[in-house]
């Protein structure tokens, strides 16, 4: 990566801050900034998500966003898990006006990061939830979990002339719950996120229930495909992303802009150079920056690392894939997952011959998945690495969102001159 990306953005920065409000930002000292700026040393290209952030959020903050300082349009944040997709849609002027997640170590994770003016409900469980009683909205958000649907009885259903349809065949399930509130409060549009096996779940019917629900039950124009996350991070992460709109639209899966040659794992690993952000929120807790290497706790003890060789040796005897994934400057990562805390052996940090490999860090991960430094991690290293090993790739919402929210706002400036609906927008 050059350098120019992470100046520009600093002088665009400088714009709207002074250098010490940039300084804290960023987690470096003013004179620090000021040499960047001069030219006199080069701005590091790590610091290029946080600088983002920053513009990001002064547009909210001083009001600069869209001239009046009003939202574009306002969303709901369902299954929020710390927020991976509330912020790629947030990079694009919305207010989250509702927010839901039932794992309290993660709405803590999400409290410290949405804090200031975000006065909206966060409540647990959606399930019990009255969806009256969620505020209207033009995009609903969800990375809904995938829990088995049954569809058996529905054609004895419907001999015997009882009710069928999203309320029968998926009941029971957290899908039903997006219908539900969508049938009642009618968002312009929605994502949904899952993982890619949704596909293939019970030989395709799942997601026939689900496809159907949303088109045929609830009457919205359903677009679907599968993304992986290694387009903008260095991370092998294949996720299928639902959208649908309530009219019809001319959206396109071929507008998405997915860099072909996306960076490489040396990109968001600890620096030892002295370049390495001195995060105020981090402290010395992943990283010692007077030794200038990441702390010894991540590497792995001599037992484990005996265990997974031997382990990888056992399974390659009887012909399995199964082992550790090491990984090195210039790899693209397997995927992270929940249980990476357990034993880190998915992703492996190559140390050189002399020691043994190494987790990455709560710091990688969020950065794996696309989170800025100014993310700040107040939960245990367990709890952290359950949280990004759940999120979603922050990078790739962002990129859904911008290509869906022309076609949300044609939708609602079209209802609102037809006088057809009264369209939820701010700028209504």
């Amino acid at each position: 990566m050059t350098l120019a990306a992470p100046l520009n953005l600093l002088r665009q920065a400088r714009a709207r801050f002074t250098q010490r409000e940039i300084a804290a930002h960023v987690g470096k000292d003013i004179k620090t900034v000021r040499r960047w700026e001069k030219g006199e040393t080069p701005c590091p290209a790590m610091l290029e998500p946080a600088l983002r952030d920053l513009l990001q959020q002064g547009a909210r903050l001083k009001g600069e966003a869209h001239g009046s300082g009003a939202a574009q349009f306002r969303f709901i944040d369902l299954f929020a898990g710390i927020g991976g997709i509330r912020m790629g849609f947030e990079a694009h002027g919305g207010e989250c006006v509702f927010t839901s997640e039932w794992n309290d170590f993660s709405t803590r994770t999400y409290r410290e990061n949405y804090p200031a003016g975000d006065e909206h409900a966060l409540i647990g469980d959606i399930v019990s939830f009255p969806a009256e009683d969620v505020p209207s909205h033009d995009v609903l958000l969800g990375g809904f979990p995938c829990q088995p649907f049954s569809i058996a009885g529905v054609s004895k259903k419907n001999a015997l002339g009882r009710p069928h349809g999203f309320e029968c065949t998926t009941q029971g399930t957290l899908f039903f719950d997006v219908a539900r509130i969508i049938a009642a409060k009618r968002p312009a549009a929605f994502l949904l996120e899952n993982v890619k096996n949704l596909l293939s779940h019970d030989k395709g019917r799942t997601f026939d229930v689900i496809v159907q629900t949303l088109r045929d039950e609830l009457g919205y124009e359903v677009h679907y495909r599968v993304i992986d996350g290694q387009h903008f991070t260095p991370q092998h992460r294949e996720r299928i992303i639902i959208v649908g709109f309530r009219g019809k639209t001319d959206f396109s899966w071929d507008d998405l802009r997915l860099p072909e040659n996306g960076p490489r794992l040396g990109s968001i690993l600890h620096r030892t150079d002295g370049s390495e952000p001195e995060l105020p929120w981090d402290h010395d807790r992943f990283f010692d920056h007077t030794a200038r290497c990441v702390q010894p706790k991540y590497t792995l003890t001599s037992n484990l690392w005996t265990y997974l060789q031997n382990y990888a040796a056992k399974h390659r005897a009887a012909g399995n894939g199964f082992g550790f994934g090491m990984a090195y400057p210039d790899s693209v990562t397997r995927t992270l997952s929940a249980r990476y805390h357990k034993d880190g052996s998915e992703i492996l940090v190559y140390q050189g011959d002399a020691l043994r490999p190494r987790r990455l860090t709560p710091r990688e991960c969020a950065r794996l998945m696309g989170f800025p430094d100014t993310f700040r991690i107040p939960v245990s290293d367990t709890q952290a690495y359950r949280q990004f090993g759940n999120s979603v790739v922050m990078p790739v919402m962002r990129e859904v969102a911008r290509i869906m929210l022309p076609h949300v706002h044609t939708l609602l400036a079209e209802e609102t001159r037809d006088g057809s609906k009264q369209a939820l927008s701010l700028y209504a």
